[in-house]
């Protein structure tokens, strides 16, 4: 892997498993330097495996610089502590990747939003309003140096139904979140962009499939891997012309297209067609 990413510096949110840690190891694939954050210290913190060490520990043997900062985004303190070790430490930051989550066991279970547990509202908080908080902190960073990309994983659950409403009004208001910070971010230099991501292959997929094969049948295989909607963050963080896509809300697989990447030699489709496509913000803007 081309080390395009030496000398950036990277915090990837909620990175211990899943999209997060995908992204994490991307990005250090190519060179960066990544904060892991999360809640998981040791095996068994989570249902499903993953750390913040053991991502920050193959960040670094994937050739980048794993750095794990245990990190609670519920808590507004744990958030402004770690960008502080960052500036700190690092004296810069380049690119955030607002992924941390919070989804509940009972997600992708059938029925009304009120036959499920209230608790699904719960990513509302880590998940929306932690991101804001995120970028927050890592806005002054970037004006500072005039550069930088807040990138938000989102997805087609933004436009169509998708697990419930409490899902599509978090996928949404991190779309709204990029689009309205990139018009405040224009100015220094600094992007913003809302990343849809199709069906991934995590650890929570996988038990979502094998508990209903039939159901899910030929998924699998077209299903992107984690690691590839970092490597997409990459490319757009490198774009000459990145400010012209700040404040949009982009599909991944369509992105990826336009980059010449690949996903491990195949082409991940776009669900567009099937799930629709992301609205972008009218020109119109009102002080």
């Amino acid at each position: 892997m081309d080390k395009n990413l030496k000398g950036v510096v990277a915090v990837v949110t909620g990175s211990s498993r899943g999209a997060g840690k995908g992204i994490a190891l991307a990005l250090g694939a190519e060179g960066a330097t990544v904060y892991v954050t999360g809640r998981s210290l040791k095996e068994g913190d989570a249902q499903l495996p993953g750390t913040i060490s053991a991502t920050a520990d193959e960040v670094t043997k994937a050739g980048g610089r794993g750095i794990a900062v245990a990190v609670d985004h519920a808590k507004d303190g744990d958030v402004k502590a770690l960008f502080e070790r960052v500036q700190q430490e690092q004296g810069r930051l380049d690119i955030l990747v607002n992924n941390a989550t919070f989804l509940h066991e009972q997600l992708i279970d059938k029925g009304g939003f009120w036959t499920k547990p209230l608790e699904l509202v719960d990513i509302l908080d880590v998940g929306l309003r932690s991101a804001y908080v995120a970028s927050w902190y890592a806005a002054p960073l970037m004006v500072a140096q005039k550069n930088g990309l807040i990138a938000f994983t989102s997805s087609f659950g933004s436009s169509c139904y998708m697990h419930g409403p409490a899902y599509g009004a978090q996928k949404s208001g991190v779309d709204k979140f990029a689009k309205d910070m990139g018009v405040d971010l224009r100015p220094h230099n600094v992007a913003a962009a809302s990343i849809w991501m199709g069906m991934l292959r995590t650890d929570r997929t996988r038990r979502v499939m094998d508990a209903e094969p039939q159901k899910y049948a030929g998924f699998w295989e077209i299903a992107e891997t984690p690691e590839f909607t970092g490597h997409v963050i990459s490319a757009l963080y490198r774009d000459p012309k990145r400010a012209e896509k700040s404040g949009q809300v982009l599909i991944g697989a369509e992105l990826a297209l336009e980059y010449g990447l690949t996903d491990e030699g195949r082409q991940p489709p776009s669900h567009r067609a099937m799930l629709g496509g992301p609205q972008q913000a009218h020109p119109a803007i009102v002080e």
